[in-house]
């Protein structure tokens, strides 16, 4: 048998895409998964370096990786008619939000590159800080940052922790490009598995 290393993130919706396979539930012709959970941003950058055999990646990064790996027809992260979020414990404007601190979940994160097409402003042009996505609410709460780029279910629990939503960049794409849906993540296989193997996996 096969193994093969599987990354993905523990959020909600990666649990569920991938409960079937980590629970046995479906025919693995073959192969055995070595299910590795870490957050979004870890698993782009060990894309980066080639690392895991299939993982989840940000749409965003795989223009960083698309050499090593390629893109997995199912799995796919969309945000349709809503996306990433910014929070905050009063409300801002995209002119405030521009000369605020932004606690973002990484920098080759789906969410991080619509943050700049929304300010219109490359990352050298406003303030950020990385944190892990489930720390952004400490980091706004505590004030170390004064705006949250929330993903996952923080867009479901932000009122839970006192906050308000400033910007929903989901909604925005939509209104901005015909209601199409923000791509945000995506399921790669490194190439270095065979091109007969990639199609049966």
């Amino acid at each position: 048998m096969q193994k093969l290393t599987l990354g993905h993130s523990p959020d909600p919706d990666d649990a569920f895409m991938f409960y079937a396979l980590a629970k046995n539930l479906i025919d693995q012709q073959g192969y055995e998964f070595e299910h590795i959970l870490q957050d979004i941003q870890t698993l782009n950058e060990r894309a980066t370096r080639g690392e895991l055999d299939i993982t989840a990646i940000s749409i965003h990064a795989y223009a960083y990786v698309s050499d090593q790996y390629a893109l997995l027809p199912s799995g796919a992260s969309m945000g349709d008619g809503y996306g990433p979020m910014l929070v905050a414990r009063e409300h801002f404007s995209r002119d405030e939000i521009s000369g605020k601190r932004i606690a973002v979940p990484g920098e080759m994160t789906s969410a991080f590159l619509a943050l700049q097409m929304w300010l219109g402003k490359p990352k050298t042009d406003f303030e950020y800080m990385v944190v892990p996505f489930d720390e952004i609410f400490k980091t706004v709460n505590s004030g170390k940052a004064e705006v949250g780029l929330i993903i996952h279910e923080g867009q479901l629990t932000f009122e839970n922790e006192g906050l308000v939503c400033c910007a929903d960049l989901g909604a925005w794409w939509g209104e901005e490009n015909d209601g199409l849906p923000l791509p945000l993540g995506g399921n790669v296989i490194h190439k270095r598995i065979a091109g007969t193997e990639r199609k049966t996996i």
